[in-house]
């Protein structure tokens, strides 16, 4: 199957009516994320330069001492936590499929959209982010705001590789406002909120009370998800 057409199979731009959903049938891919959820069948050692790159990429800005970009990578990690937290509870309610799946080959994956891999890309991405970001906050990329620009920018790049992915047969969109060719909602709310929330810890510079209160908060709302969600309720 020709490239363009693989990227665009199984997406009809005519689209049912949300309430015409039918919930409370799983998907075939949801079948198969759900059978490799927490399994340890795959765990290897590939997980350890995995960890030591997490580790190498934060001793870096601890040794140089840039704070403000430590505390914008645990804060879009944070984030990714939060909307894979609301990912699973999205599928519970509907019984038939979260608004993103993985499934294919993966050291482990701890929730229905999310493998370890993808893990410790986030946990680094937000560091890396703000090494684009000029110092001054009102120079103009294009005529647009330098913030505005590069979170567009990194968001648009992160959702063509989801597509990219999704062509491969390993990540999976259900709904018609989640999916091609509505992207536009992907790109905002899927990344433009990580990048957003990086830039704007990195941008309170060396405000660190203001950043952990930020950064402590997004933690707690976190935990409170997997405890509620996950170990009580028994949704993720």
């Amino acid at each position: 199957m020709p490239f363009a057409e693989t990227l665009f199979a199984q997406i009809p731009f005519t689209q049912i009516p949300f309430t015409q959903i039918p919930f409370g049938e799983y998907t075939d891919f949801t079948l198969r994320a759900l059978d490799q959820v927490r399994s340890t069948a795959n765990f290897g050692w590939g997980i350890v330069p995995l960890i030591a790159l997490v580790f190498y990429v934060y001793t870096v800005e601890v040794q140089a001492k840039n704070f403000a970009a430590i505390f914008a990578g645990v804060g879009l990690f944070l984030m990714d936590i939060f909307n894979e937290i609301t990912n699973g509870v999205i599928l519970h309610v509907s019984e038939r499929a979260a608004l993103w799946t993985t499934t294919g080959p993966t050291l482990y994956q701890p929730l229905v959209g999310l493998t370890v891999e993808i893990m410790f890309l986030f946990a680094i991405s937000g560091v890396l982010f703000t090494k684009a970001l000029p110092e001054d906050r009102s120079a103009k990329i294009l005529g647009v705001n330098n913030r505005l620009f590069l979170i567009t920018a990194f968001s648009v790049f992160a959702v063509f590789v989801e597509i990219l992915l999704r062509a491969g047969g390993i990540f999976h969109w259900e709904y018609w406002f989640w999916n091609i060719p509505f992207v536009p909602l992907i790109v905002i709310f899927g990344y433009g909120t990580f990048f957003g929330i990086a830039a704007w810890l990195y941008d309170m510079g060396g405000d660190r009370r203001r950043q952990f209160k930020v950064v402590g908060t997004l933690g707690a709302i976190d935990v409170a998800g997997i405890v509620l969600f996950g170990l009580i309720l028994g949704w993720l």
